[in-house]
């Protein structure tokens, strides 16, 4: 059950409460006076805070017991009790941060009832700041995987304006990450606290739009049976997301631009406009410069929207990044029989790295997902893709050395460091036992798997020091083996 402070001058009403919450199975720590509150709410950390207004009956001390505990991270809730306190004096505590206020003399029963009603109250504001910090931390910069040149600039953009009210306008294919990105840009604002709301410009037809974005009044029309608000009252003091910006019908085109302007949303059938306070974020996979032309996009909303652009390549351009993508999507997979993480062959990561991707990153996610499904080993191989991939897969002499050779987990993740909470240098990840380097050179596929594994030697090598007894055991080899290898090299 709770850990209750019970802070009461009266010694009569001290055991009488404390016998009662006891025997509902709380933890109670009574004081007659405030000496030493202050201290046992910082070392008890308790659940809920009972006090006096007035323990000293010349001043309200309780007041100060409310301010300190409310000051402490995190909160206890707190419960004021009084026999001489006024309406005034209740409302300055509310004010300050009291759940409640009870008036003496009061019934036992009120007494249990108002301190269940304020440990459930607790219990729903912790569960809700452990979803907010799970949300952040799922969202976080680190969740945007990429140390290829052109992801390194989109992770230089969006760190910049992400805790800013700038408009951004996030470009790319279907399926590159355009919501991770805004998402990310919320949950890394001084808005992360307020409301994302997404909403997908291309799943509702024009009237349904409508409603759904300012609201309406009821009887604006046949079916609007109640009054709504629409989703930038919803999203006031956060941010909203208005993915495929692209298909917005040009009437409504015109409203959203008055809502950028004046941050002022008129719901329909209304005659009165209501300020909101709302950032906004737009994503298309179309061209806007195309639909200007066309006439099917206002230009001047492109330019309201286009504070900030953010593009995010495609998969096809980015093919460096696909041994990194995949390590991370397998990073919590577990195969079901042996309970062993999944690891990824040399053939099926080269199998991946040649096929063309039209659904970008979304589509590699859900390969690794159903890989990870229908794979018969904890080892992924070239045949657990789907037949699709079969033709891409690289057909020479090493396909059985290859298919057993495994591209294991991250060894070391470096993270980027952060000010004032926010990333500012772009996330590396080190894939063992094959590393990754930008595509350059066209390179047979033997020179390739070459090059990776001297390159991943060289790191285990520097990690230890040239140690290289501790590196063969490390890499889980004979030293006359790494010896070997590295002669091979040249070393």
């Amino acid at each position: 059950m709770a850990k209750i402070i019970l802070v009461e001058d009266e010694l009569t009403m001290v055991q009488m409460v404390a016998e009662v919450l006891r025997a509902d199975g709380h933890q109670v720590l009574p004081f007659t006076s405030d000496a030493g509150v202050i201290e046992a709410i910082a070392t008890q950390q308790p659940d809920l805070v009972i006090t006096d207004l007035y323990l000293d009956k010349s001043r309200p001390t309780g007041h100060a017991v409310l301010e300190k505990a409310r000051a402490l991270q995190p909160p206890p809730t707190v419960i004021i009790i009084s026999g001489l306190g006024t309406v005034e004096d209740a409302v300055k505590a509310m004010k300050v941060g009291a759940f409640d206020f009870l008036r003496k003399p009061f019934s036992l029963d009120d007494l249990k009832l108002c301190v269940g009603r304020a440990l459930n109250y607790r219990e729903a504001v912790t569960e809700n700041t452990q979803l907010r910090k799970e949300l952040k931390r799922q969202y976080s910069f680190n969740q945007i995987v990429g140390a290829n040149a052109v992801m390194q600039g989109v992770f230089r953009i969006v760190e910049r304006v992400a805790d800013t009210d700038t408009t951004v306008l996030i470009l790319g294919e279907s399926g590159t990450g355009k919501e991770l990105v805004a998402r990310a840009l919320h949950y890394n604002s001084s808005r992360s606290r307020s409301p994302f709301v997404p909403l997908n410009c291309s799943a509702l037809p024009e009237n349904l739009l409508e409603s759904e974005l300012f609201g309406h009044r009821k009887g604006a029309f046949t079916g609007a049976i109640a009054d709504k608000e629409g989703l930038f009252h919803e999203a006031n003091g956060g941010t909203i997301f208005l993915d495929e910006i692209g298909t917005m019908p040009a009437t409504l085109q015109s409203r959203l631009l008055r809502v950028l302007q004046e941050k002022e949303v008129r719901r329909v059938g209304d005659n009165v406009s209501t300020q909101v306070d709302v950032r906004v974020l737009a994503a298309t996979n179309e061209n806007l410069e195309e639909l200007i032309k066309s006439g099917r996009f206002r230009e001047d909303l492109f330019y309201r929207l286009n504070v900030v652009s953010v593009q995010l390549p495609p998969l096809r351009r980015r093919v460096d990044d696909i041994p990194m993508l995949a390590v991370h999507f397998l990073r919590e997979k577990v195969h079901m029989e042996s309970g062993q993480r999944f690891r990824i062959s040399l053939r099926a990561m080269e199998t991946l790295m040649s096929y063309p991707w039209p659904g970008n990153v979304r589509e590699l996610a859900n390969v690794i997902e159903r890989a990870t499904v229908l794979a018969e080993a904890p080892l992924i191989r070239c045949r657990d893709l789907p037949p699709a991939f079969q033709k891409h897969a690289p057909k020479d002499e090493g396909q059985e050395e290859k298919e057993a050779a495994e591209i294991v987990e991250p060894v070391g993740t470096e993270i980027r460091s952060k000010a004032k909470g926010v990333p500012t240098q772009p996330q590396r990840v080190d894939v063992t036992p094959q590393a990754v380097r930008p595509l350059g050179a066209i390179v047979s596929l033997k020179k390739f798997a070459r090059d990776q594994e001297v390159n991943y030697l060289r790191q285990v090598l520097h990690k230890t020091n040239d140690n290289k007894e501790e590196a063969a055991r490390l890499l889980d080899i004979s030293l006359a083996t790494l010896y070997r290898k590295l002669a091979d090299d040249g070393e």
